[in-house]
Formats: structure tokens, sequence, C-alpha cells
């Protein structure tokens, strides 16, 4: 069975520490077997922090050095007045990076992945407010700190907070498929999956002239998702260019106009998969894809499953 090894440390951060434990312990193949083997490893008595608060004190089920053999190590982030992470702990990260061991680290956890030298040459990700720390304390990183996650093979990072969750979803839907990945995601009532590059959630102020301000114009958008909108469409409504609005779109929302209609468009049928009994084919007209095939393919690409499985994952009923 793949072990995964979750490390602790003095400062780490609760959450992040609880969510692979969670997600990687819910995934079961159809015949109800464990997929992983979930093993918390570090010393005894550790602070687990929140926001940088004292939570409480734990005690791993493992010691430390189990972790340099396990398949998957994962490290949670640590508060930022943290101790600094102890060299044992680097050293083995470097040990199970040696033996092939796939490593990930949620938020911050980051930090400790380039101390021990495992993101030297590899972009990688961390926490929106800590990005350009880590590329100042780390420059043989190229740190991007626009996406929810980046995969980059042997090494995995995600952003903060709830992209770990979207980062250890990654990994069971790459490692057992789509189907394994909705019955996680369900357990753990969430979405199957989110695309790594999809914009984190910074707060991006908006310009200060009321006419640059592209709220009207989303909000047009998210009313006429049926019909077919063009990047014409949407700059003559902003009352700009194409070109402008495309700036404009990227310093405002972190996308293009039209993966942000494409997205709001799968949002959509999402909600209505969710709450209502139309047939897909009325979905996709709804949400103004241009034919069911084309939907089909385009929600697949953006949730990881068909609108189908979907549907039977998370459609609402009442009284469950």
């Amino acid at each position: 069975m793949h072990t995964v090894a979750v490390l602790t440390f003095p400062g780490v951060v609760a959450f992040d520490l609880s969510v692979p434990c969670q997600v990687f312990s819910t995934a079961h193949a159809p015949g109800g077997a464990p997929l992983y083997r979930v093993k918390v490893c570090g010393p005894d008595d550790v602070t687990a922090t929140a926001v940088g608060t004292a939570c409480f004190q734990l005690r791993p089920g493992h010691p430390l050095g189990d972790a340099a053999f396990a398949d998957t190590v994962v490290v949670p982030g640590l508060a930022h007045d943290a101790p600094t992470v102890a060299p044992e702990v680097l050293e083995v990260l470097r040990t199970a990076a040696e033996r092939g061991a796939r490593i990930l680290s949620i938020c911050t956890g980051a930090f400790v992945l380039a101390a021990a030298g495992l993101l030297d040459g590899r972009r990688a990700t961390t926490h929106w407010r800590m990005a350009e720390e880590l590329a100042r304390s780390y420059p043989l990183v190229e740190v991007d700190a626009r996406v929810l996650y980046v995969d980059a093979g042997q090494v995995l990072t995600s952003a903060g907070v709830a992209a770990g969750l979207d980062l250890c979803m990654h990994v069971v839907f790459t490692d057992h498929g789509p189907a394994v990945a909705a019955d996680v995601a369900r357990g753990v009532v969430m979405a199957p999956k989110r695309e790594g590059g999809q914009a984190q959630f910074i707060r991006r102020p908006f310009p200060v002239q009321d006419d640059a301000d592209l709220r009207p114009t989303l909000r047009w958008m998210s009313e006429d998702l049926h019909l077919p909108l063009t990047l014409a469409d949407i700059a003559r409504h902003a009352n700009t260019s194409v070109r402008s609005v495309n700036r404009r779109f990227q310093a405002q929302t972190g996308t293009t106009p039209l993966r942000w209609l494409l997205h709001a468009r799968v949002d959509r049928a999402c909600e209505l998969l969710e709450i209502t009994d139309l047939p897909v084919d009325r979905v996709a007209e709804r949400c103004g894809f241009g034919s069911p095939a084309t939907f089909r393919r385009r929600f697949a690409q953006r949730a990881g499953i068909s609108p189908s499985a979907y549907r039977a994952a998370f459609r609402f009923r009442e009284g469950a």
C-alpha cells in the first residue's frame, strides 16, 4: 500500500497538517480497501498553530525518521514566526527525495522544501502573501504566486490554506482517476478538482477611475451566460478596445475574459447539476455552451469528471 508521511515540527499549521490526513485516509478502492496508509511523523509535544496562534500540543504516532521511507511525504505550512525547522527534518526530506519519493508542500511548507534544496531550479508556489519572501530568500526557485498549485513532477507545491485540499485532490485524481477522486470529494464536501493554474483568490485593488472597474461587465456576463458572448461583445460592454479589456481582466481578475467566461459557465453548470433535474443537454444550453459535446469536454477539463458523474456525486437531496 502507498504510504503517505505527513511531517510535524514546532509551529506547524494545524489545518495544513490535517488536510492530507483527511484526504488520503478517505480514498478507497471500489471494493472498499484503503488506497493510502497515512503516518504522521515527527517529535513528541509539537505545538500546532492557526494564524500564528498556538492551538494545542501534538503527539505524532510515528518518529520523524519513518518519513524517509514513505512513498509520498507532505510538508504542511508553518507559522511565520515559528522556530527554524530542524536540520534533521531537512535531511529526512533529502533522503526521501533521493529514494524517489513524491514530495508535497502546503502553503508555507514550500519554505521547508526550499531550505532542503528541493525547489532549486523548479517552479513552485506558496501563499501569495509570502511569495515575494520565498523568491527573495531562495533566488534559485521560480516562484509563481498566481496559481493554486504546481505539479513539477516529483515535487509539488500548493498555495495557502484551502489550496492544500486542491493539491491533495489532484494527487488522488492523478493516482487513481476521476471516480475515486469524486468519491473522496463527496466525503470531504468539495469540488472534485480545481485546475492548478487557476488564480489564487488575491485581493486586487480596482483602478480609481469608475469607468475602468469591470464589476458591471462581470455582472452582465454572469447574467447572460446563455448568450454566445464574444471578446468583442465583452469589450463593447466595457466601453473599451479588445486589447484594453484583456489588460483590465488580467489586472482585476487574474485571467483573460474568455477564460473567466468559461469558468463562470462551468460554475453555473455545477450549480444546475446540483439543484435541478435538467437533462445535461439543457444544462449545456442554459450555460451558453455551443453543443452538448463541447459542454462535456469543457466541463471534464475543469471539474475532472463528466457532468453526469458530477451530478451523481453532488446532487442535492433534501434530508441528505
